[in-house]
């Protein structure tokens, strides 16, 4: 049977993957797909060759100890391109195997769709040059990427944002408090600390001190969203047993961010959920200060958030790095929450957001695009 290799390598691109190989099936279902993803990818025919957490990790330090790991992935991934001979290979984001797998792909003859962007307009602009040569197309989720593109002569088309037709809620916030046991007379924060351990070992501890800080000052209730590639053991080992104020839900996070009157996200995709859904936050991110002082002489922006760089000003507060600390995480949360125009500023632009964005249904025109790519007219 002919096949496609598809390959994501975290939470987000999981999901987009589910829903890219789900369009596509619709018109050619005769087609299979292998290669790495998740329990959603599987869920729909994806024959899952690695499971995503293996690539899962963040840093120029942090990923020195699962190199050799990731080197008999690789290996073992050329040796299944080799045998499989597939039609076209669908690599989403993870630009640091994935650009590396595409090198090889070129070499193979197996043509390349390269759904999500390396941030080269942030940082790491020489990739440009690898996807100049490796990728057949790149499909673009933000407006801004199709001009730099154009500019370096490679094939790009921006498809529209995937949470554009992803980010829904089931049930409203009374349904919400009643099933997870909530008290509808306290303000309820969401924290999003991240879908990696690395994320978790260098967030949560932040955010359990933010909140000791926090309930001393409001009379608040938290919900903690565990990423589906993480375990509730591993989450456990940084939360104590008394906190009672906190409640760990590995479902229904759409409705826990929209029920929320203010959530603290990782910078990253769960940036956008929230924006989407329109509720105030703070976003922030940390990672080791070695990785952290190699790496941020090579940003060339001034805000991390993609809400922000999206609306070309701090649109939410960034507490990256050193600023991220429990005390500053309570000085915006009680700025955020003692002003309400300060919260309807946010959600204004949240809404322009949205509209930029557009409606396009990106799960299918980057089936679609694949189409091409395997079938040109």
């Amino acid at each position: 049977m002919d096949s496609i290799l598809i390959v994501a390598g975290e939470n987000s691109g999981e999901k987009y993957g589910a829903n890219f190989v789900l369009q596509f099936k619709k018109e050619r279902p005769s087609l299979s797909f292998f290669g790495i993803g998740g329990k959603k990818m599987e869920d729909e025919g994806v024959e899952i060759l690695f499971p995503m957490e293996e690539l899962a990790v963040v840093g120029v330090v942090e990923i020195l100890g699962h190199l050799p790991r990731i080197r008999r992935i690789f290996r073992r991934l050329k040796d299944e391109i080799k045998n499989r001979k597939p039609l076209a290979s669908v690599l989403i984001d993870s630009p640091d195997f994935n650009l590396r797998l595409a090198k090889r792909l070129k070499k193979l003859g197996v043509p390349v769709l390269y759904y999500i962007s390396p941030t080269v307009w942030a940082w790491r602009k020489g990739r440009l040059k690898t996807i100049k040569k490796t990728v057949s197309k790149m499909l673009l989720i933000f407006p801004f990427e199709e001009k730099l593109y154009r500019e370096q002569g490679i094939p790009a088309t921006y498809v529209g944002h995937p949470l554009r037709e992803s980010v829904k809620i089931s049930f409203g916030k009374e349904e919400f408090f009643r099933k997870y046991g909530l008290d509808p007379r306290r303000k309820l924060i969401t924290l999003l600390p991240g879908s990696r351990k690395s994320e978790i070992r260098y967030h949560l501890p932040v955010l359990l001190r933010a909140i000791e800080l926090l309930i001393k000052e409001y009379a608040l209730q938290f919900v903690l969203v565990q990423a589906e590639s993480l375990e509730r053991n591993f989450l456990l080992r940084y939360i104590p047993q008394d906190s009672a104020d906190l409640r760990i839900i590995s479902q229904d996070s759409y409705e826990a961010i929209a029920s929320s009157d203010l959530v603290l996200s990782a910078c990253g995709t769960a940036n956008m959920e929230t924006a989407l859904l329109g509720t105030p936050f703070i976003s922030f991110y940390r990672i080791s200060p070695l990785t952290y002082t190699f790496g941020v002489k090579f940003v060339k922006i001034k805000n991390y958030s993609i809400i922000n760089i999206l609306a070309g000003k701090q649109v939410v507060p960034e507490l990256i790095q050193r600023r991220f600390k429990a005390t500053n995480i309570l000085k915006e949360t009680k700025r955020i929450l003692n002003s309400e125009s300060i919260r309807s500023e946010m959600k204004k632009n949240f809404q322009m957001i949205r509209a930029l964005l557009g409606e396009e249904s990106a799960s299918l025109n980057a089936s679609r695009e694949l189409e091409k790519l395997i079938y040109p007219s």
